[in-house]
Order: C-alpha cells, then sequence, then structure tokens
C-alpha cells in the first residue's frame, strides 16, 4: 500500500494522521509541489486531478482524503475511528460532507488565498474571494462552536475521522485573517486536537518545509 502526499499539505495531514492512529502499513512517497511532480504525468495517471493524497493499493487507486479515511480505517479494522453502529457512522460521514462543503470549504479558500498565493505562489489573494471566505468561515464557525458545547469531540466520546476531517486545515488557524476570539467552545476544540500525537506527528518540520520532500 503506497500513500502519496505533499508534505504540510492539510488533505495529506488529515490522511497521514489516519494512517498513524490507525496503524497502518503504509509505503508515504512524498511529492514536490513546487518541483511540479503532481503534474506529472506519471502521477497522473494515478490521480488525473493533479492533487494529493492518493492510495494505490493492488490494482485501486483511490483519491480523495475522506474516502482514503474510509479505506484505511476499514483496511486496520479500527471501530473507534469509523464505528460499525450504522447511525454513528452516518454521523461521522455528515460531518465529513459538511466540513467539505461548509466550515473547511471556507477555511481552506481563505488560507489559500491569504497565505498560500503571497507566500508560496508569488501572487495576491483575491479581495473579493477573501470577503466571502470570511463571511462564510464566520457563519459556519458558529455552527461547529455551538455544536461542540459540552463535548470533546465532534462524534462521540473519542476521536474518530470526523475530526480528522475537522481540523486538517488547523496549522493556518492562527495566520489566517479572522477573529476567532468568538468561538471559544470550537477553540478548545481545536487546542484538543493539537494535543493528539497522531496529528502531531503530521506536522510539517517548519513553514519552508512545506511542499518540499522532508529531509531525512
Amino acid at each position: 500500500m503506497k500513500l502519496y502526499v505533499v508534505a504540510g499539505s492539510p488533505n495529506s495531514r488529515k490522511v497521514l494522521a489516519v494512517a498513524h492512529h490507525a496503524g497502518v502499513n503504509v509505503e508515504i512517497e512524498y511529492l514536490d509541489f513546487f518541483e511540479g511532480d503532481l503534474g506529472n504525468e506519471a502521477y497522473k495517471a494515478l490521480n488525473p486531478n493533479a492533487m494529493v493524497p492518493t492510495l494505490v493499493d493492488g490494482d485501486l487507486k483511490l483519491w480523495e482524503s475522506n474516502a482514503i479515511n474510509q479505506y484505511l480505517a476499514e483496511v486496520s479494522e479500527n471501530d473507534t475511528l469509523f464505528p460499525r453502529d450504522i447511525a454513528q457512522r452516518a454521523d461521522i460521514v455528515r460531518w465529513q460532507f459538511w466540513e467539505l462543503a461548509h466550515f473547511n470549504q471556507a477555511f481552506g479558500t481563505l488560507a489559500f488565498e491569504t497565505i498560500a498565493k503571497p507566500n508560496f505562489m508569488n501572487t495576491q489573494g483575491n479581495e473579493a474571494i477573501i470577503s466571502w471566505a470570511g463571511d462564510q468561515l464566520s457563519r459556519f464557525a458558529s455552527v461547529l462552536n455551538e455544536h461542540m458545547q459540552g463535548r470533546s469531540y465532534v462524534v462521540g466520546d473519542s476521536i474518530t475521522l470526523a475530526d480528522y476531517s475537522m481540523i486538517h486545515v488547523e496549522y493556518f488557524k492562527e495566520m489566517v485573517p479572522f477573529d476567532w476570539t468568538h468561538f471559544q467552545q470550537l477553540n478548545d476544540y481545536f487546542d484538543r486536537m493539537r494535543q493528539s500525537p497522531h496529528w502531531v506527528a503530521t506536522a510539517p518540520q517548519n513553514p519552508g518545509s512545506i511542499g518540499r520532500i522532508p529531509e531525512h
């Protein structure tokens, strides 16, 4: 089983954390974003989107981080990350869809426009998109903040796939131009997840290592 990732990529970190947590034996292949590795024809044959992560397991070539995480949880037979109970499983999937379509769509867009573009792509962010993303993030951060009232984790009493999905842009939380002070329950939740050794293990060595192949 081989997993293609980019160091510091939020979606790559999401999958690496689940593989680490579930104890799945995966060969990690780092790609260099700045050298154009994602656009190589050999890689695009695995993932036509030219994005990361991609999992290859025998004849299976699987992309989309949430799908990869569900697969990893299944093959690991880890019943805590993706419980067998059908209602709890549906709840986890619901939050995975929600973070992708709403919360992290706004959070990730804001990070891309205000951090990735000026720091890694030598261009400025689009002010109209930044304004839209900030408004959307405020709207959906309120939903998550309310949901986390009296909870430690998004679903159930322990970390699940929903949590690794929810916090995958965490590294950029304090860097984006957004006022988090009104979302105490959300902030406490992110701080709690930052203590997970499986999440910590996926962090880039330093900001300069993001997108590069790690040195060993």
